[in-house]
């Protein structure tokens, strides 16, 4: 499964986040969606930027890892961690993002930056843990039997 960063990841995303979160007004008519509308040249930049980047985050049957253009940047193991905690700032609530924080008892190990529909891909992270750790328990009790 493959994730791309949200633009909350720049700081000109999170400026706008915030800009765009502001909910004075009424109805659709919010001071927040005004400014979006006139910030759509920023937003088009920002988005063709993030994918000019090439970074993406990768799960695979054995690791978590960060990519930019095909390549591991960093990486953790199925078995390296525990627990994922998701952590949303303000400027990644109207993006839907949020930060995935990997987590080995109450230490953080490794982490995700403003993650498009975090809850999905901690979700998705942590029944592959579990799926690994069931497979792994089988083959070492097939070794055991040898």
């Amino acid at each position: 499964m493959v994730v791309w960063p949200s633009v909350a990841r720049y700081t000109l995303g999170k400026l706008l986040g915030q800009l765009f979160a502001i909910q004075i007004g009424f109805y659709i008519f919010t001071l927040g969606n005004l400014i979006a509308l006139a910030a759509i040249p920023a937003g088009l930049l920002l988005y063709f930027w993030r994918a000019g980047t090439g970074l993406c985050y990768r799960l695979t049957d054995r690791r978590v890892m960060e990519m930019r253009f095909g390549r591991v940047r960093s990486s953790i193991s199925l078995d390296d961690f525990d627990s994922i905690r998701v952590e949303q700032g303000r400027s990644q609530v109207w993006y839907q993002a949020g930060d995935l924080v990997f987590l080995n008892g109450d230490k953080e190990v490794f982490r995700l930056e403003s993650v498009c529909h975090p809850e999905s891909f901690r979700h998705t992270c942590l029944k592959s843990r579990v799926a690994r750790a069931s497979v792994k328990q089988v083959l070492d009790r097939e070794a055991a039997t040898v």
